[in-house]
């Protein structure tokens, strides 16, 4: 495993950087001081999605934000894409770059991997924070249930077309030089953007196969959520969210002892980038008044027993 700089697309603040993992490039963004919070992005996204929130957090956190395996800059290889096999790249990618504990943030898909991630490797995370995550219900957008459906990778070349990443490139510039611009609509045009890619179309399918079925989300965290009733957690969720409905936080706070609801009124499915100060400022509040957890290991064999007797 290595780890290098490759320059980024355009001049910002917070430049990719890459590591190599079982052989596949795994590219991030990395700033700041401080204790480490590993944000982990939704399907079809990238760690882009974060950048607003990680100007403000790192002022006084480490902030880590990569690229998922088969998303953004990071390699689409063949194989596993799985909540599992994402987690498990995320403790490697920490141990390569000398990370001993995260409070781990996970945004839809991304929450999957979050709870995946404190369940398989709990003596590395601090905290868990849910942001619209997935894996906490069968329901979920008919959009993204399209995407599993028998031969949608042979129809998905004529939906998004290689012609739209330049024009819609060019109408995106447009706007901005004249200083138009929204959050909502702009995270939409990259996540439609990246599969104009044929490589991120694959690993989009493969990677909505391994939680969605035609049918709704098809992985479910709810009867393991006990398994983290003494990690502290926080439920971040926007109220108009269209994508993965408001009762599964609800839900999930009722079934996690201890746990915070934040709902963010007005904020869809992407509040960390709708409001980046406002979800900042709730994520700094939780991570302010709460201590590290440490992970006890007859603590959780006493949870599996007591579940198991049930």
């Amino acid at each position: 495993m290595t780890a290098s700089a490759i320059p980024p697309q355009s001049p910002e603040q917070f430049g990719a950087e890459q590591v190599s993992i079982y052989g596949h490039r795994v590219c991030y963004r990395r700033a700041g001081a401080g204790p480490v919070l590993l944000l982990l992005h939704g399907i079809g996204d990238s760690s882009r999605t974060w950048i607003p929130a990680m100007e403000l957090l790192q002022r006084s956190y480490t902030v880590l934000a990569p690229d998922l395996p088969g998303h953004g800059n990071s390699s689409n290889p063949i194989g596993d894409y799985s909540l599992g096999s994402h987690a498990s790249s995320m403790r490697d990618l920490l141990h390569l770059l000398g990370i001993e504990r995260v409070t781990v943030v996970g945004h839809s898909f991304g929450g999957g991997v979050a709870m995946q991630f404190a369940y398989q490797f709990p003596s590395l995370c601090e905290r868990l924070v849910l942001v619209d995550a997935g894996g906490l219900g069968r329901e979920v957008n008919w959009i993204l249930r399209l995407a599993t459906i028998p031969a949608a990778e042979y129809v998905m070349p004529a939906l998004f077309p290689a012609v739209m990443r330049r024009w819609g490139d060019q109408v995106a510039r447009f706007l901005l030089d004249r200083g138009i611009s929204n959050a909502r609509a702009a995270e939409l045009w990259r996540s439609y953007r990246s599969l104009t890619d044929p490589g991120n179309r694959a690993a989009f399918v493969r990677t909505a196969r391994a939680v969605i079925d035609p049918g709704g989300q098809s992985v479910s965290a709810v009867n393991r959520l006990y398994l983290v009733a003494q990690m502290p957690t926080l439920i971040v969720w926007g109220d108009r969210d269209k994508i993965i409905p408001l009762v599964h936080a609800r839900h999930a706070h009722e079934a996690i002892p201890n746990s915070r609801l934040a709902v963010m009124e007005g904020a869809g499915h992407a509040p960390q980038l709708e409001d980046p100060a406002w979800f900042a400022e709730i994520l700094a509040d939780f991570l302010n008044t709460t201590a590290p957890f440490w992970f006890d290991p007859e603590e959780l064999r006493d949870l599996l027993r007591r579940n198991t007797a049930s």
